[in-house]
């Protein structure tokens, strides 16, 4: 069943999280031969449990599937969901109450954006959005870095970060944008509203067309020592904080 729809998932809890939320779309599983992991071999039966066969093979085997052969002797053959775009961006959050969401700007890394899947879905966010391109897409390498998180918190890829901004500002949310530039602290503001939280690429920061659209731009009050902080760990802070008010 191999074919151009499929990719490679690689590490364990990439494949764990593949086979607890859409087995049906693992379509096989390959158990480096010469490890004797018990964690491998757990996942072995969980994947056989499912109906999806399992095989044995080298490390050099596996190598070939994985290019920089991160794989923790496990890979998965994974037939990807289509792209979800801001049409069902929209009815999830028309839906849902007090939505949090997570946008990134100009995010190229896929480990970035990998890490702020598992952020967003530790913090609960209803979603993760980012450009079409000249960002970070749903590769193998964001989802072993995700570490799971990829099928828990969904992914949005959209022609238009700015248009899909102004239409989630139609709909009721709050876009505030994190700017190392920004007068107003993180800290002094009320988060308890339905918002999404938009952050640029370290270093870069927000776009100016990205900046121009939130509703407010605040920073998050760092040592000048540093310049900035690393985007998953921006996110953290935000979404954070965010939930520390809702809950309080």
């Amino acid at each position: 069943m191999s074919g151009k729809h499929t990719i490679w998932l690689h590490g364990i809890h990439a494949v764990e999280a593949a086979l607890a939320h859409e087995p049906e779309r693992v379509l096989s599983v390959m158990i480096d031969a010469g490890r004797n992991d018990q964690r491998l071999q757990a996942l072995a039966e969980q994947a056989r449990s499912q109906g999806v066969s399992v095989q044995s093979g080298s490390r050099k085997a596996l190598d070939k599937r994985v290019a920089d052969g991160r794989h923790q002797g496990v890979v998965a053959e994974y037939r990807p969901l289509p792209p979800l775009g801001e049409s069902e961006l929209l009815e999830r959050v028309e839906a849902a109450r007090s939505p949090l969401l997570l946008a990134l700007d100009g995010v190229t890394d896929p480990r970035n954006l990998g890490a702020c899947l598992r952020t967003a879905a530790a913090a609960g966010a209803l979603a993760v959005i980012a450009p079409r391109d000249r960002a970070a897409t749903l590769t193998p390498v964001a989802r072993k870095a995700a570490s799971g998180a990829a099928d828990i918190v969904p992914f949005f890829s959209v022609t238009n970060l700015v248009r899909a901004l102004e239409a989630l500002k139609k709909s009721g949310l709050w876009v505030i944008g994190a700017d190392g530039s920004a007068k107003e602290s993180l800290y002094a503001q009320d988060l308890r509203v339905p918002l999404v939280w938009v952050l640029g690429a370290e270093g870069a920061g927000l776009r100016r067309l990205t900046a121009k659209a939130c509703d407010l731009r605040v920073r998050i009050p760092i040592d000048p020592s540093m310049e900035s902080l690393n985007v998953s760990v921006a996110a953290g802070i935000c979404l954070f904080e965010t939930v520390r008010q809702r809950l309080s």
